[in-house]
This record gives structure tokens, C-alpha cells and sequence, in this order.
């Protein structure tokens, strides 16, 4: 059963592909937001990823988050989530991104639980 308290952690490397100018979502070679957001993302998923049952996943369904700062290419960024909300299939999490100057990045995050293969099926309609 899932329960909140969940923690999730990753650190990466910002490469020039992570950059506001390579993601088209700026001008500029500093970590793109919708980078950080991927990171935020996908450390949330892999944190629950344990806790569910065979054939299950989880797909995001809200962000709201704040870019609080830049960080150039070659950072070494880390985002954290918490698992701080369950109502039946949908999970909520805190999350935040850091690198070794503070905080970058901060927010909430929702996923909800699917069944992968109806997920699918339905999707493909």
C-alpha cells in the first residue's frame, strides 16, 4: 500500500542538450526549466516505482513549480521529492532541486496510478 513519506533523490550533470537554447525554451546555455521539470518528474516516479503492483505505472498530471535560479552547464544538480498526499490513485509530492549553491527549483507535483495496458489501449483510441 502506498503511503506519504515516500522520499525519492537523483543527481545529474547539466549537459548543453539540458540548456534553456538546446530545448528551444530560451536563448541561453543555462539548465532549461523544461529540464529541471523532467528531473523533478522523473524522480518522483522511480521513487513510488517499488510500491506498486505488477503491471502498474504512474503519469504526471500537474506541475506547478518555480525556477528560483540558473545553473550553468557542468552544475551537478539534485532533485528531492516527497511523497506527501494519497487520495486512491493520486499521489502528490514535494519537490525541489538544488545545486551546490541552493536551491534552484521548487514546487508540487501530481501523478496519478494507472493500469499500463488500459492506459495504453485507451490512449491509442
Amino acid at each position: 500500500m502506498m503511503e506519504t513519506g515516500i522520499r525519492g533523490k537523483k543527481t545529474i550533470t547539466v549537459t548543453k542538450a539540458m540548456t534553456a537554447k538546446a530545448m528551444g525554451s530560451g536563448e541561453l546555455e543555462v539548465y532549461a526549466t523544461p529540464s529541471m521539470i523532467a528531473l523533478m518528474e522523473n524522480t518522483a516516479y522511480q521513487s513510488v516505482a517499488g510500491y506498486l503492483e505488477e503491471g502498474q505505472g504512474t503519469v504526471g498530471t500537474l506541475m506547478n513549480v518555480k525556477h528560483l535560479a540558473a545553473s550553468c552547464v557542468g552544475a551537478e544538480v539534485t532533485c528531492e521529492t516527497e511523497l506527501t498526499e494519497v487520495d486512491r490513485r493520486r499521489l502528490v509530492f514535494n519537490v525541489k532541486v538544488s545545486d551546490g549553491r541552493g536551491l534552484i527549483g521548487e514546487g508540487r507535483h501530481e501523478r496519478f496510478i494507472v493500469d499500463n495496458r488500459k492506459f495504453m489501449e485507451k490512449a491509442g483510441k
